[in-house]
């Protein structure tokens, strides 16, 4: 349901845009997150998106920016100035959620045991 490109090795300060492609008719009433995984440590929240509001972790704000295009159907993540620390594999998931904040709904993505393959960012000299 949702397929992630965009990962490559970049060097510490460089740029890199994330894809997410989303099958079915979900842009225009999903919530869309960002989430990654980095070796020995647990999924986190990057970045998610709802209809009307944007949530970043602390550690990306002012560097990374959430997107969606609904008529490509493609969530986007444009991460600038990159940190070694930025080194994960990075996947999308999305849903549907009533009555929650996007922090609660970024939360309950989190959460979830349906992932794709992601991609892997690595930001490295």
């Amino acid at each position: 349901q949702f397929v992630e490109s965009g990962g490559a090795l970049v060097q510490p300060g460089g740029s890199l845009r994330l894809s997410c492609e989303v099958s079915g008719d979900l842009m225009a009433y999903y919530t869309f997150g960002w989430f990654r995984q980095a070796p020995g440590k647990e999924r986190e929240g990057v970045s998610c998106i709802s209809t009307s509001d944007t949530y970043y972790a602390e550690s990306v704000k002012g560097r990374f920016t959430i997107s969606k295009h609904n008529a490509e159907n493609t969530v986007y993540l444009q991460m600038n100035s990159l940190e070694p620390d930025d080194t994960a594999v990075y996947y999308c998931a999305g849903g549907a959620f009533l009555h929650h904040t996007i922090r609660s709904a970024c939360n309950i993505l989190r959460q979830s045991d349906d992932w794709g393959q992601g991609t892997q960012v690595t930001v490295s000299s």
